[in-house]
């Protein structure tokens, strides 16, 4: 990532409509002070708002190319993300966003865990056209992923290779790591 790549960080909530600011805007405005690190930042209550926020990214931010993390900060289950108490796969995201992620890293936050197989995450990337998707074995509500997120997220910043961004995390983070259970598929 050189210095103009963006952060777009979708959370699920309740009810857009209703929406206070959470503790993942406070970190975000943290990040961009500290890091210089900018994002856009949205809500979503539904799998339709989901997919109209990442189409209004692609089709009407003509910086869409500059978007190389999707963060994604949505609770669920393993490879399930819950929208509005529906579950959806992880197979069913890749069909919604079939060939809309091309390049991109797909990072979820620690609100649901994340283990897929080999074909699970081969089939993710290769119909979303995602360059990697990431995310933590383990959630722990009590334990928040975001100091290894801001670190991830800076890694990306400054190092292209997928391998050295996840050495260089494991460095510098390794109990927070093997804690969450860290995880990256490309």
């Amino acid at each position: 990532m050189d210095s103009d790549q963006f952060i777009f960080c979708l959370e699920a909530v309740a009810d857009v409509e209703t929406a206070v600011p959470t503790a993942v805007v406070q970190n975000l405005e943290q990040l961009a002070s500290d890091r210089g690190i900018t994002s856009i930042y949205k809500t979503c209550d539904t799998i339709e708002g989901l997919e109209e926020s990442l189409n209004a990214l692609r089709y009407e931010d003509h910086n869409f190319k500059n978007y190389e993390i999707i963060y994604l900060v949505m609770e669920g289950e393993k490879n399930n993300i819950c929208l509005n108490d529906y579950y959806y796969s992880l197979e069913e995201i890749a069909e919604l966003f079939e060939g809309k992620l091309t390049g991109k890293i797909l990072h979820f936050a620690n609100t649901k865990e994340l283990d897929l197989s080999e074909e699970e995450a081969q089939y993710f990337l290769d119909v979303t056209g995602a360059r990697a998707v990431s995310g933590y074995g383990a959630t722990f509500h009590k334990v928040s992923s975001t100091a290894i997120d801001h670190a991830f997220f800076r890694l990306c910043q400054k190092k292209e290779d997928l391998v050295e961004i996840v050495k260089a995390l494991y460095k510098k983070h390794d109990a927070l790591c093997q804690l969450l259970d860290f995880r990256l598929y490309y």
